[in-house]
């Protein structure tokens, strides 16, 4: 395995060498989430619009395409320890595998959500062991959802959770400036109590006067009566009040948002008017609530320039949270954004997918990319090869020919042999599949027998590495596809055969679902 592990570097060099140029120039490499275009997070559009994110929060995806850091940390209760867990590839969903695998048998509760804009805002809850105060951490695994297909978790908020962050350093807006905020939230978990709040916040947790907050409210309060409905509603908590427009009085443009998942969207110049807007997060445009003037009293504003998640300005030192709300992701920007930029944010997140529950990725007549897991390789893809019909691993970038992108994309079909696993179809050779020979993995033919079925279906199984997916093999149990020498077999866990060697066995036999390169 030395010799191996030579044979890789040395590959991975060459490899590489290509693609070189385009990262030194800021290209990221594609998310397993998203399409095989450049990757673009909603924090690179608000650049693109000159109103830049000065904190970006979130326990589902990077929000910027080339982000490759911790999204968010959690704790096991049965040992104190603590894990952060990042993304699947720069620019995309969390590995909630790495979650699911450091809190197997135990509970977990997360204890920070990390700043990806590198300003140090990173959220920490409000109690004991965190920023002080009487509080506790959320547990980490009440809400698991998809992003593009992929499990991830929610930052599922309750009565007695709260985040909070503060840096002088941290470029937050303070006094009268302009920002923007925005958060994916949900209009199926919300309370009246104060204050589900994400936002601009006083440094001191006490309630220094109207204006000394600007932080988006998604909540069922009805602050100074007189509301329509019973909500939730995006509204603006502004310090002293939550409002739904300029003023103390029901804005009638209000409406209720009770879609699973929410935009909700706050923007204020600090001086004379501010805009709120939500929508749907899973398809549509945005909702104009209210474009005008601020509230009486709120001009100029006073903003301190701390981060509030889940609560209101004033707590949670001394008083507990009574609010309750979920947070998928989040961001505040300097500057008053543009309405095309707040719709292509919008379009941004709509694209994301996300869905509720652990759908399969597995579909029948789904195009999808396996992409290799282990650390020598993670550029590669299952293909199959042009110069014979062997499967095997090798590169693919947005760089790649239109030829071996298809070579890498298969259709995923109810499996021949057994319906309940799968089998692979050849996007670029109708009629051909994925099957297994002599233990070595090759694109051939249907030819319609008993033998060929079974030698062409796999069952999706948890990765054995605890990232992405293992595929069983139905007529040899034991045995999954692996890359091994850069070729595909099915191989067992120590066995006779070479490819069977146990070094690196879970990570070869784990991939990651991926979008269809071709």
């Amino acid at each position: 395995m030395v010799l191996r592990s030579r044979l890789d570097r040395v590959r991975r060099t060459l490899l590489t060498a290509a693609t070189v140029l385009m990262l030194a120039v800021g290209l990221a490499v594609e998310a397993a989430s998203v399409s095989h275009a450049a990757v673009t997070g909603p924090c690179d559009i608000y650049a693109s619009g000159g109103t830049p994110c000065v904190a970006a929060h979130s326990t589902t995806r990077a929000l910027f395409g080339s982000y490759d850091g911790p999204l968010y940390q959690v704790q096991r209760t049965s040992d104190g320890a603590l894990q952060n867990v990042g993304v699947l590839s720069a620019g995309g969903v969390a590995d909630a595998a790495a979650q699911d695998s450091f809190c197997a048998g135990t509970a977990c509760t997360i204890t920070r959500v990390y700043d990806q804009t590198g300003n140090g805002s990173t959220l920490v809850y409000q109690g004991p062991g965190g920023t002080g105060g009487v509080d506790a951490a959320a547990t980490a695994t009440t809400e698991s959802l998809t992003v593009g297909g992929h499990k991830a978790y929610a930052l599922y908020i309750n009565p007695g959770n709260s985040y909070f962050a503060y840096s002088s350093t941290a470029g937050v807006p303070t006094g009268s400036s302009p920002e923007g905020e925005y958060m994916v939230t949900s209009g199926t978990h919300a309370n009246g109590g104060c204050c589900f709040d994400y936002g601009n916040t006083e440094t001191d947790h006490r309630a220094d006067g109207n204006g000394a907050m600007d932080a988006i409210n998604f909540s069922t309060s009805c602050w100074f009566g007189g509301c329509g409905g019973t909500g939730p509603w995006v509204q603006a908590d502004l310090e002293n009040g939550l409002f739904t427009g300029g003023s103390t009085a029901w804005n009638p443009h209000q409406v209720a948002e009770t879609s699973h998942f929410v935009t909700a969207m706050l923007k204020n110049n600090g001086t004379t008017q501010m805009a709120l807007q939500g929508a749907n997060a899973q398809s549509g445009s945005l909702t104009k609530l209210y474009s005008g003037s601020l509230p009486s009293g709120y001009n100029p504003m006073r903003k301190q320039g701390a981060i509030i998640l889940g609560s209101g300005g004033d707590c949670c030192q001394t008083n507990h949270n009574d609010s309750a709300g979920t947070f998928y992701e989040g961001a505040m920007v300097k500057g008053y954004p543009s309405d095309a930029t707040d719709a292509a944010v919008q379009a941004n997140i709509a694209a994301a997918g996300y869905a509720t529950g652990t759908a399969s990725p597995f579909t029948p007549g789904t195009r999808i990319s396996l992409q290799a897991t282990t650390s020598c390789c993670t550029a590669d893809y299952l293909r199959h090869d042009d110069a014979d019909t062997k499967a095997v691993i090798s590169a693919v970038n947005s760089s790649s020919s239109a030829t071996d992108k298809a070579d890498a994309t298969w259709i995923v079909r109810a499996g021949l042999a057994n319906s309940s696993c799968v089998s692979f179809e050849s996007a670029n050779s109708s009629g051909s599949y994925l099957r297994h020979s002599s233990f070595e993995l090759y694109l051939n033919p249907n030819d319609g027998t008993t033998l060929f079925a079974a030698d062409a279906t796999f069952c999706p199984q948890p990765g054995n590495s605890g990232t992405g997916y293992s595929l069983q093999s139905v007529n040899y149990p034991a045995k999954y596809i692996r890359h091994y020498a850069y070729t595909a077999y099915i191989a067992s866990n120590g066995g006779t055969n070479t490819w069977d060697s146990t070094n690196f066995w879970a990570d070869d036999t784990s991939w990651i679902v991926d979008q269809p390169w071709g």
